[in-house]
């Protein structure tokens, strides 16, 4: 008897078995014929391993000899600086690895407490509050201030993280095309049936070096009783006379409602992100926010690196106005070249392709030539509109730039795009 139920167990096993195994090879045939199609496209986007510790000249995999990175974040070079790291050494040494909770647990140091502080300060606003990252800022956001009786009015060029935390709250989404204010406007008179109306945009672009322009916004958001609200994830650091975003740059800080931002570009380049506006909203979006109340608190160290870049940043400008002067001579020589440059006056320069072959094939040729440069390609930015980002540091030299653009014209000459 024993053995027959084995024998009856194993037999009705055998058809689970080979289902799950059929259902295994479907998905893989699915995943395989996707990857296929990303690899046919041209769109295919590999890695590169850096041996090194992050700044303007690394160590790349596979490469000789040093390499000039043109690709990093790092706009104010605070990645590496000495002092950075030496604050996160500390901050891990005195704080410890990680908290293993989340912040309302047992998850808030003092340290948290005093980067919010610091933090809001820098933006002169009343309270901020930390995440793991800006992509988890941008996600807690919408969801908890926003309902079905609101509206939400998106810049159709968003970074994907606005994007996303919109498309998760019940506010009703109108999407105004790229920095057309005209139609901004009609979308704020269609939307004045809505309790409230949030006007969300990027401070600057990070695809296409353009910067909104946030006086026009603020001034249609004021006529229609809408808030703003404004992600300076490219911004921080660098942008306006001190480095406090685009609201600076631009002369509206006390126009902007809400700034959602990153510690992991300018501020240090370790990860974090914030969202700094009324003491009330960040009250709300500590008992509402999901990737707040549900992801673990920031590491010691990231918050200590940051803390220190914040306090480099409000000792001096000067490094500001030296990255402001470097980009100025980049675009400038590229632009005399014969190369299409968008944006305008932003460290952020895509150099305009189109293709995406061209723009992969441009990029690996960079590379061989000692320059880090990626090829943006679709789904990242729009079908034909294929580029190379090429972004300035503040640590770059001259002769690091000129060598960039001299390896631009030859590379470019080689593959068409320039005659």
């Amino acid at each position: 008897m024993w053995a027959g139920r084995v024998l009856h167990a194993a037999l009705s096993r055998a058809p689970r078995e080979s289902r799950a195994q059929s259902a295994l090879a479907q998905l893989r045939g699915i995943l395989e014929e996707e990857l296929e199609s990303i690899r046919g496209a041209g769109t295919w986007k590999s890695e590169r391993v850096i041996t090194s510790r992050q700044g303007p000249h690394i160590h790349v995999d596979g490469a000789p000899g040093g390499i000039i990175n043109f690709c990093a974040n790092n706009y104010l070079g605070l990645s590496s600086h000495p002092e950075v790291i030496q604050a996160g050494l500390q901050t891990l040494k005195e704080f410890g690895a990680g908290l293993s909770s989340v912040r309302f647990i047992c998850g808030t140091q003092s340290i948290h407490k005093d980067l919010e502080a610091k933090i809001a300060r820098f933006h002169q606003r009343e309270d901020a509050i930390l995440y793991p990252s800006c992509f988890d800022a941008n996600a807690g956001l919408f969801e908890a201030l926003l309902t079905s009786e609101d509206a939400v009015l998106s810049d159709e060029l968003n970074h994907a993280s606005i994007i996303d935390g919109i498309r998760l709250c019940k506010a009703h989404k109108y999407r105004y095309r790229h920095l057309d204010m005209a139609d901004l406007e009609a979308k704020l008179q269609e939307a004045q049936k809505h309790r409230l109306r949030l006007v969300a945009t990027d401070g600057a672009f990070s695809m296409d070096g353009d910067i909104a322009p946030l006086q026009e916004i603020c001034r249609l958001a004021s006529q229609y009783g809408a808030l703003v609200f404004v992600d300076e994830s490219h911004a921080t650091g660098f942008l306006g006379p001190t480095g406090r975003g685009t609201d600076e740059l631009l002369g509206v800080v006390d126009q902007v409602t809400i700034i959602n931002s990153t510690l992991g570009k300018a501020l240090g380049g370790a990860s974090g992100g914030y969202t700094t506006g009324p003491g009330a909203l960040v009250s709300l979006l500590r008992q509402r926010a999901r990737p707040y109340l549900f992801s673990n608190s920031l590491p010691p160290a990231a918050v200590g690196c940051a803390s220190k870049a914040l306090d480099l940043l409000m000792e001096s400008n000067a490094i500001i106005q030296s990255m402001a002067a470097k980009t100025l001579r980049f675009r400038s020589q590229m632009e005399t070249a014969g190369f299409t440059i968008s944006g305008a006056n932003h460290p952020i320069c895509p150099v305009m392709l189109g293709d995406a072959r061209l723009a992969l094939n441009i990029a690996d040729d960079m590379l061989k030539r000692g320059i880090f440069v990626i090829g943006f390609s679709y789904p990242v930015v729009p079908k034909g509109k294929a580029r190379i980002r090429v972004q300035i540091s503040a640590v770059h030299t001259e002769e690091d730039i000129d060598r960039c653009v001299e390896a631009f014209v030859e590379v470019g000459r080689l593959h068409g795009a320039l005659p």
